[in-house]
């Protein structure tokens, strides 16, 4: 039997979020199979942590706290890859990088090394204190790996211009898992008998946890809008920290209009969810690849987005696209697709399927990981041959 290639991903963290799911789904549409992998998470085990074992990859957790490493979290770094001697080291997000980039030290034989860079970058000074630090230091150490991965166009654009190594750099957008994310109609009636919301009604969906990059603001200002004009609209509302108990979020809700604000918090049947909406909108101010688009779209849902990062080209011609920061932009757009008939609105979707199907299915973006790992630790044991 030929040995499987070891690789090592290290992430800043494994909390419900944008990369660490990506990860878990190349592991689990392919990658966990082909190759001897290995997690290393800065900080915890979170969710996916979890949830990766299950695959049956070991993840280590070296309990640092975001942005702040240890000389105790530092040594088990380096005693963890020293053990391991992987063929390849992927770094994920700002912090994962400048680990990996250390790690790769820890190793008898040089690995290849990966980066991959989750966030766009529009302002700098938009950014916190720490995250701009880091940033930087991502930018001075950008020749390091063999290879500069990005998961949207736009935030390859946006690093090289702020001066990321060029080089080295491409883009493999995330994959969508069209098998789990799938057009159902069965949860459509259960979801809404579980919120009370009438057959009748028009439901339209928001999924993210809550942070200021997502700008819930945006949408539930929008929302209202929306709810003046069109009486039997629902909103439903999902992701960390998305309760009535958060005041930031209820503040933008008006008082007499709570009974179609839906709420539900971080929920792990989002396939069933989005299978029960309408339409579904993204109000960000800055995003790389938002999955949440791909995944409803997979679904058979047309996607109202602001546009940042990539999510013009993920929704292509099948939905819209609006300003970012601009609520009566967002309501107008998702008025448009409230007004289609249900088979105009069914028609959009199942072409929004068949564009993700195309374009950002999961076996192919596996296939696409595989092979440049492939490439990278082939061509570091022939560099190691030569010299």
């Amino acid at each position: 039997m030929t040995k499987k290639l070891k690789t090592l991903h290290i992430i800043t963290g494994l909390s419900t979020g944008g990369a660490e799911r990506a990860l878990y789904n190349i592991l689990q549409g392919g990658l966990a199979d082909r190759f001897d992998n290995h997690i290393i998470s800065l900080s915890n085990m979170g969710t996916i942590g979890r949830q990766i074992e299950a695959l049956g990859v070991p993840v280590t957790a070296l309990g640092m706290r975001p942005g702040r490493p240890t000389p105790s979290g530092l040594l088990r770094l380096r005693k963890v890859v020293g053990r391991l001697q992987p063929d390849l080291i992927q770094g994920w997000m700002y912090h994962g990088n400048l680990a990996a980039t250390l790690a790769r030290y820890a190793c008898s034989v040089k690995p290849a090394l990966l980066w991959n860079i989750r966030h766009s970058l529009y302002e700098i000074k938009d950014e916190k204190p720490l995250t701009r630090l880091v940033i930087r230091v991502n930018r001075f150490f950008s020749n390091a790996p063999d290879a500069l991965l990005y998961n949207s166009r736009v935030a390859r654009k946006q690093h090289e211009a702020f001066g990321f190594a060029s080089f080295s750099g491409q883009v493999i957008p995330n994959g969508i898992n069209c098998q789990q994310f799938a057009p159902s109609r069965e949860p459509w009636q259960r979801v809404r008998e579980e919120l009370a919301i009438p057959s009748d009604a028009l439901l339209v969906g928001h999924v993210a946890r809550f942070h200021p990059m997502k700008d819930h603001a945006n949408f539930l200002q929008a929302a209202s809008m929306v709810a003046r004009n069109f009486p039997n609209v629902h909103f439903l509302l999902t992701g960390r920290d998305i309760t009535m108990d958060n005041l930031e979020i209820t503040q933008h809700i008006p008082v007499d209009e709570q009974h179609r604000f839906h709420l539900l918090g971080e929920r792990r049947d989002v396939p069933d969810l989005m299978s029960a909406m309408d339409v579904l909108s993204s109000s960000s101010r800055g995003e790389g690849f938002p999955n949440v688009l791909g995944e409803a779209m997979a679904v058979g849902v047309p996607c109202v987005a602001t546009d940042v990062g990539d999510s013009a080209y993920i929704i292509g011609d099948c939905g819209v696209v609006v300003k970012p920061r601009d609520p009566k932009a967002l309501a107008s757009g998702i008025e448009s697709l409230l007004a289609l008939s249900i088979s105009e609105r069914e028609a959009l979707g199942r072409q929004a399927r068949v564009h993700i199907e195309k374009n950002f299915a999961l076996a192919a973006i596996v296939a696409r990981y595989a092979t440049l790992y492939e490439e990278l630790i082939f061509d570091r044991r022939e560099i190691r041959c030569a010299a």
